[in-house]
């Protein structure tokens, strides 16, 4: 994906400003932020789940070895 810039950005906000109005930018803003954020968190939580299946793996193969 190339870079956007700074004259890009611009543009982009100049658009959402004509298209959404001065009131809803900072809304649209804070939904996204928190959008962003439970995003994030959820796939921290779906990797630490993954990589907790691979540790009780790994412990179930070294317990048939000692077996």
């Amino acid at each position: 994906m190339p870079n956007i810039g700074v004259p890009g950005l611009i543009i982009i906000l100049i658009i959402a400003l004509i298209v959404f109005g001065p009131k809803k930018l900072p809304q649209l803003g804070r939904a996204v932020g928190q959008t962003l954020k439970e995003f994030k968190n959820s796939t921290k939580d779906i990797v630490d789940d993954v990589a907790e299946e691979f540790k009780l793996d790994d412990n179930e193969i070294d317990t048939k070895k000692k077996i």
